[in-house]
Parts: C-alpha cells; sequence; structure tokens
C-alpha cells in the first residue's frame, strides 16, 4: 500500500559565509599609520605617570626607567629576537608590517612629548586611557596583518596554530612584565599598571577571536 503522505523535502545546506574582503593598499597605509598613532598615543600616557604595561612596549617602557636610553630605541631593540619567529610562522609580508609598524611607533615616541609639552596626568586616567587606546591601536593593527612585535606575534602564532586566543596569551605573558615592575616602579604604581594591562587584553580578548573578522 502506498503511503499518501508526501515526502518531507531534504533540507537545504546552509549557505556557506562570505570569503573575508581584502583590504586595499590605501586602507592597509591608512589603518596602520593609525594603529600605530593611537598605539603610541596609549604609551605615552602610560609613560607620562611612570607607569608599565605589558609586551615588549612595556618592557621597554620598565628598561627606560633603569636606564637611560630614548624609549624608540629600546623598543626596537627588544622586538628584535621576535623577528625570526614572526618570519617562521607569519611569513614575510607580515613580518614586514609589523617592522614599519614599531619603526613608526618609535618615531611617534618622540613626538607626542613636543607636541604636549608639559602636562600633568592623573595617575589612574593614565593608566586606563593608555592602556584603552593600546588595545584599540593593537586591534586595528591586527587587522591589517601587522602588530607591534614581540609578545603580540607570539599570541597571534599560538592563536592560529593551536586555537588560544591572543588576549588571554598575551595576558599571562604582560603579567610576567608587570611582576618585573617591582624592580624599580612604586608597588602602587605596579598595582594600577596590573590593572591596566589586564584591560589591555580584556579589549583583545573580546574583540579579537578567529573567525569573527573576516577582512584581510
Amino acid at each position: 500500500m502506498t503511503d499518501p503522505r508526501p515526502e518531507t523535502p531534504a533540507p537545504r545546506p546552509a549557505p556557506s559565509p562570505p570569503d573575508g574582503v581584502r583590504h586595499s593598499l590605501p586602507e592597509d597605509v591608512l589603518g596602520i599609520l593609525t594603529g600605530t598613532f593611537v598605539v603610541s598615543l596609549g604609551l605615552y600616557l602610560l609613560g607620562s605617570v611612570g607607569a608599565v604595561t605589558g609586551g615588549t612596549a612595556g618592557l621597554a617602557l620598565l628598561l627606560g626607567y633603569a636606564v637611560d636610553v630614548p624609549f624608540g630605541v629600546l623598543f626596537v631593540v627588544v622586538n628584535l629576537p621576535f623577528f625570526v619567529l614572526a618570519i617562521w610562522k607569519k611569513g614575510w609580508d607580515f613580518t614586514i608590517r609589523t617592522g614599519l609598524s614599531i619603526v613608526i611607533v618609535s618615531a611617534l615616541s618622540a613626538l607626542h612629548p613636543a607636541m604636549f609639552g608639559a602636562t600633568h596626568v592623573d595617575a589612574v586616567y593614565g593608566v586606563l586611557a593608555g592602556n584603552v587606546l593600546a588595545g584599540i591601536g593593537l586591534l586595528i593593527l591586527f587587522r591589517h596583518r601587522s602588530s607591534v612585535g614581540g609578545f603580540g606575534i607570539l599570541a597571534l602564532v599560538l592563536q592560529d596554530t593551536v586555537g588560544w586566543r591572543a588576549g588571554y596569551v598575551q595576558m599571562v605573558l604582560d603579567a610576567c612584565v608587570v611582576l618585573a615592575a617591582f624592580a624599580v616602579v612604586p608597588p602602587s604604581t605596579v598595582l594600577l599598571s596590573a590593572c591596566g594591562a589586564v584591560l589591555l587584553n580584556l579589549v583583545l580578548a573580546l574583540n579579537h577571536r578567529p573567525g569573527r573578522y573576516t577582512g584581510h
């Protein structure tokens, strides 16, 4: 006997997500210039209140409190060992963009003091605003296939290879830098810096996830 009920049509497969739209060269140039400016402004605020943050930028700030060497020079030097990792795991395109970003941030680190002059910044505001700006700037750079080197490169490599979120990886590494600050920075400033470093990495962890952003 034939079943009078109509056959249920097979479900259609879900449509594939659209491919990411690649950034044009002018978009990449403007994005990297914007990201490096925002990062450097955040670092200026941190340095103006004697605070530190994570990453090689925080390490360069920390060394700058201990030795009489400009931040821009230290920032380039501490990033050099990470370039081998960047070339190996991320390729020449990412490495060249990151190298340019580091040079631009180093150059802008000398511009901000000249533009602002003698300015008093409240410590809490300087730490919080500085870390938020640094986090936003890093997000912009990540989305244009760049970074400011160091721990950011390692965090991105681990996110791509084992799926660990870049923000959480960098948070652990940053904690090591902030703890090292006890050697040269007052304890109250270190604790405030720790709160700022957590804020920076939360900005990254909540906004930079694999598959969430499809641009290239």
